[in-house]
């Protein structure tokens, strides 16, 4: 089922990019789309406003792949280098395309306060042996190269002129010229698991992967992604083979899998509860708010989250929360019997089916000898169910935040 796949590289340029006046936000969305439809990046370069760059670029660039990508430098400006030093390069010359100034005239109709003046006629100026793709959104043409089997374009580097010419024509036309192969990917979400302790718990299933399917190992705080690809001409072959796989792996770990889609946390048990239409709640100490906010990031919210209490200081838990004035005297704010009034309490003040609550150490100071900086208590319950658990996270502040945070919202799933 092995199968080649065609390679890409995309050049962006721009003076601005380098010195870091903007970010380069169209590489990382061209890559994900055409990876999406079955090409394979094999570079992603920025380089100067400057011709001698770019064409050194370029010709690096054809050595490696199949299909070069500029986006950038093109446009009704005197700095816009890149259609003539295209032009150079092909050995070509600049013609006027009647096309292209027509649509440029009905992009003007549109906008108020835009008039056709030398420089966006300049626009109509192309090589002659390009095929001029139109620019629905903009002013500035799309060009189409090809050359001893190999596909240059140029695109405008303004994002949503660069997405509309990608989505609309580039990748339909680079999907026809090259008949792509089939390309899944699948993510498999780890919780619990050091990164090389997963891999030596993994390490027979991974060697006995099929050649189709790749396997990466995708870490963040606490947890990691483990991203299958495969590729074939055959989808649906395909598709029987990674389900195996995943299978097998599903066999191995348990429940350390918490989910089987690319997802986050937060909207895994956003869909949860709306799916068992329960609403919850949060108080919050070590976390601040930071599982609140993490729910409230996702439109719709209001379906499953009531609201919290950042409940910080100890007259707080008391006052607000009732914890017992005798328990915080006698365990200290993070303790086990502490958190499980927070949750409960919250639970009842804000009349919600679950609640989670947090206190913890989480550091740079405040540590002791018995509760070392990193230490946290999580409490989660409904009405007929508690969970509370103590965990040891490390020394870094912001690092204990999201882990308890993590923790809070996994340990909610297992009460679901």
């Amino acid at each position: 089922m092995k199968t080649n796949r065609v390679k890409v590289e995309i050049i962006t340029i721009g003076d601005e990019i380098l010195i870091g006046q903007i970010v380069d936000t169209n590489s990382a969305w061209m890559a994900t789309e055409l990876n999406k439809s079955g090409f394979e990046l094999a570079q992603i370069t920025s380089v100067h406003d400057e011709p001698n760059h770019i064409v050194e670029s370029l010709k690096l660039a054809l050595n490696r792949a199949d299909v070069v990508l500029f986006t950038g430098g093109i446009g009704p400006t005197n700095d816009d280098i890149t259609k003539k030093t295209l032009c150079s390069f092909f050995g070509s010359k600049l013609i006027f395309n009647e096309s292209v100034l027509q649509n440029i005239s009905r992009l003007f109709k549109t906008r108020t306060n835009f008039v056709l003046n030398d420089l966006t006629r300049a626009q109509a100026m192309v090589p002659d042996d390009c095929t001029v793709i139109q620019n629905l959104v903009g002013t500035a043409p799309i060009m189409w190269f090809e050359k001893d089997g190999k596909i240059i374009v140029s695109m405008p580097g303004v994002p949503y002129e660069m997405k509309d010419a990608m989505s609309n024509e580039i990748i339909p036309r680079l999907q026809s010229h090259f008949n792509t192969p089939a390309l899944l990917h699948r993510t498999v979400q780890v919780y619990g698991y050091p990164e090389s302790t997963l891999a030596l718990k993994i390490a027979d299933w991974e060697n006995a992967l099929p050649e189709c399917i790749s396997l990466a190992y995708l870490p963040s705080s606490g947890i990691i992604k483990l991203r299958l690809s495969g590729l074939s001409d055959d989808v649906l072959a395909l598709e029987f083979i990674m389900n195996q796989q995943i299978d097998k792996l599903s066999q191995l770990l348990g429940t350390a899998i918490f989910a089987y889609e690319d997802i986050s946390i937060e909207q895994l048990i956003g869909n949860l509860l709306v799916a068992k239409g329960k609403m919850v709640s949060t108080a919050e100490s070590c976390t601040g708010g930071n599982i609140a906010r993490s729910f409230t990031s996702i439109p719709g919210s209001s379906r499953f989250f009531k609201g919290s209490f950042v409940a910080y200081s100890n007259d707080f838990k008391a006052d607000i929360l009732h914890v017992s004035p005798f328990d915080l005297e006698k365990y200290g704010a993070v303790s086990q019997p502490v958190v499980e009034q927070m949750a409960s309490e919250a639970r009842k003040l804000l009349k919600t089916d679950v609640a989670i609550a947090t206190s913890g150490i989480a550091g740079p100071t405040g540590g002791t000898p018995e509760k070392p900086v990193g230490t946290v208590w999580i409490a989660v319950c409904s009405d007929n169910r508690m969970i509370s658990r103590e965990f040891h996270f490390g020394s870094l502040r912001e690092q204990n935040i999201l882990r308890a945070t993590q923790a809070a919202l996994l340990m909610l799933k297992e009460i679901l």
